[in-house]
């Protein structure tokens, strides 16, 4: 299925684009003698990205503005690294991203101010190259000077037990998340991480949190299936596991029928709703029933009619099986 999104960024942005969550990260994970320096109750959210268009698959970011405690402003730039090797170039992108947070604030009466640049990084290999721009250059000591030179922070999350990540359940949940999304064992992790999400599941802030933390097991990696997010939420939440999972189910092919919606008044197509309807059908399939609900792909694809699809996707909350699914678009069909 074609993503409209990229599940790290969609994930990354909902979690760490919360200031209270941000702040409890600064608190924990920024070097004390910065932290110190920063008012965290200050830290609000920006509306701005200045990733390159071409680089959206691989970087993701969030731009904090605060208050250092002597009253002069301060930015906090946070880059979400999701390939899973270290990219030796980034602290050239970094460059440019922070260039351009100057450039929109060059107006401003204060002037340029400083930018505190932090890297998330979530691959598979441990980050061993350097931290500071001139890193990328074989320099003569001679030229130095004349070229630009700062280095960034880096949290590098495959050198952390799950032991010594630290903070509030949220943070600790999303990093975890955002740690083991690429491990072949995230099936035995995922129950693990859910479960710091108990006590958050009796309310509807909770739920919508447990609803983003299924999308991102489920779209951002291939090594758990639908069964295995099913059985997850019967074990961690035994009392609301009924409940949470046809909600997620809904809520999933509802998005896709309006991304479809939208693509179909962009692009004058009335398919447009029906791809939608499909890929969120797609979705709720793969989490439902793992590959035995994908293998009807085939013959929902075939659907013309808008009105099978739509009985598809009102079963899907309530559908036990595979079978039941299928019954209900082939009685429609006669």
């Amino acid at each position: 299925m074609a993503e409209r999104t990229n599940p790290h960024d969609e994930f990354f942005k909902y979690e760490l684009g919360r200031p209270e969550i941000v702040q409890d990260f600064l608190r924990h994970y920024l070097e004390p003698n910065v932290a110190a320096l920063l008012d965290l109750k200050t830290v609000e959210l920006t509306a701005s990205s200045f990733v390159d268009e071409r680089l959206r698959a691989h970087h993701s970011d969030l731009l904090y503005k605060a208050k250092l405690r002597n009253g002069q402003d301060a930015y906090i730039y946070i880059l979400l690294e999701h390939k899973s090797y270290p990219a030796p170039e980034v602290a050239f992108q970094l460059l440019k991203y922070m260039v351009r947070i100057w450039e929109n604030s060059v107006g401003d009466k204060a002037g340029l101010v400083p930018i505190v640049p932090i890297v998330l990084y979530h691959g598979t290999r441990r980050w061993r190259i350097g931290r500071n721009f001139q890193s990328l250059l074989k320099l003569p000591p001679e030229l130095k000077s004349y070229l630009p030179e700062y280095s960034y922070q880096l949290y590098d999350l495959s050198a952390y037990s799950d032991d010594d990540i630290r903070g509030e359940v949220l943070l600790r949940a999303t990093l975890l998340a955002l740690k083991h999304i690429h491990d072949g064992d995230l099936p035995e992790k995922a129950p693990g991480i859910l479960a710091l999400l108990r006590d958050l599941a009796q309310s509807r802030s909770g739920l919508e949190h447990i609803e983003v933390f299924l999308r991102y097991f489920a779209a951002g990696s291939d090594k758990i299936s639908g069964v295995d997010l099913q059985r997850a939420v019967e074990v961690v939440f035994p009392e609301q596991g009924a409940e949470i999972m046809p909600t997620v189910y809904e809520k999933w092919v509802q998005k896709g029928l309006k991304e479809g919606r939208q693509e179909g008044r962009q692009e004058g197509r009335q398919e447009g709703r029906q791809q939608g309807l499909l890929e969120g059908i797609e979705l709720a399939l793969d989490i439902k029933f793992g590959m035995a609900g994908l293998s009807l792909l085939p013959e929902l694809r075939e659907i013309k009619d808008p009105g099978r699809l739509d009985a598809v996707k009102r079963v899907l909350k309530s559908a036990r099986t595979p079978d039941e699914v299928r019954q209900v678009y082939q009685g429609a069909s006669g």
